[in-house]
């Protein structure tokens, strides 16, 4: 295959991830608020799924350039086209099977796992952008305990601040204000996720040589594209994973998703504006354990929990692995 062909096949691969990612990280958005039953499964990812669009006027393209450059590009090098092209397949593949498991792994890190396996199979881990990965990586920690701190933080201050209203009162209340906290949320996962997939876009142009390395921003239509594939998968929705999320974990209420969704969002917005690409499945389960603990402890059902960290655990080495075989066969059939 010539250049060009490499990398439209490449691109066309990562718009169809993007579907993917937004097909299974659906539950990120919604969980809470089908549990709660404030939107019916339907009317939840349609809601979801507008803000998930909307969120391309609220940030620049920083995680993006970030993604685009955690593997040394040689510009003009259809063999990296091939690498990108790699990383996509172990990603997916991934996602796939996760999704058929209910589990709710990180789509993010499955890139991020892929795209650096492939490269380290091209090239030996000198091709590495280090200081990027590590920061990714600290963030792999971070943005859990950030939402789960944010989430127990929210719910004992609300708790607080409201103590002195009716039950009732609260739910009626809460159940609007998680409209908010959704697409809220909403927002803060398309402008993270989306911006993966700009990111292995013009990580695929560079290499096709039709980008220069150093460019600022993505072209407009790579950003309308990828938006829009994301919140056309999150449209889908994911209903093994939502079901996990929404009412395996942790019972929850309206007050209780509102606190969720917010911390969040809060980690997201503050992730995103810090450049750094995060998982957003491992910042909501986050943020619904701390909202769960600080009721019950006996309510969050740990087993379950350890699952999720196992599958968050195994993510990158095992869609690195995948891509990593990809690659190989890839370059045996060029």
């Amino acid at each position: 295959m010539n250049t060009s062909t490499i990398v439209i096949i490449t691109i066309a691969a990562a718009i169809i991830f993007d579907v993917i990612n937004g097909f299974h990280d659906a539950a990120n958005s919604i969980a809470t608020v089908v549990s709660t039953r404030v939107l019916t499964p339907r009317q939840a990812v349609l809601w979801a799924a507008g803000f998930n669009f909307v969120a391309l006027f609220f940030f620049h393209q920083g995680v993006a350039k970030t993604v685009a450059s955690l593997v040394k590009i040689t510009p003009g090098d259809p063999a990296f086209a091939y690498v990108v092209m790699a990383g996509l397949v172990g990603a997916i593949v991934w996602n796939l099977l996760t999704w058929w498991w209910g589990l709710p792994s990180s789509s993010s890190h499955a890139l991020m796992g892929g795209f650096s396996g492939a490269g380290v199979f091209y090239g030996g881990t000198g091709i590495l952008q280090l200081e990027k990965l590590s920061l990714t990586a600290k963030f792999i920690v971070a943005s859990p305990v950030m939402g789960f701190v944010l989430g127990g933080l929210l719910m004992v201050l609300l708790s607080w601040v409201f103590r002195r209203w009716r039950p009732q009162k609260v739910d009626r209340t809460f159940r609007v204000g998680q409209l908010v906290s959704a697409a809220a949320y909403s927002i803060g996962h398309g402008a993270n996720d989306a911006q993966k997939t700009i990111g292995i876009i013009m990580a695929a142009m560079v290499a096709g040589g039709y980008l220069a390395p150093d460019a600022d921003a993505a072209p407009t239509w790579v950003v309308f594209a990828s938006y829009g594939a994301m919140a056309l998968g999150t449209s889908m929705g994911g209903w093994r994973i939502v079901r996990t999320m929404g009412t395996k974990l942790t019972h929850l209420r309206p007050f209780g998703g509102f606190c969720a969704e917010t911390a969040g969002a809060i980690t997201l917005f503050v992730a995103t504006s810090l450049k750094i690409p995060v998982s957003t499945t491992h910042t909501i389960t986050g943020a619904i354990v701390g909202v769960g603990s600080t009721t019950r402890m006996k309510g969050i059902r740990w087993g379950l929990a350890s699952r999720i960290v196992w599958a968050w655990i195994v993510t990158i080495p095992a869609a690195g692995l995948v891509s990593a075989v990809t690659l190989w066969l890839l370059l045996q059939l060029r």
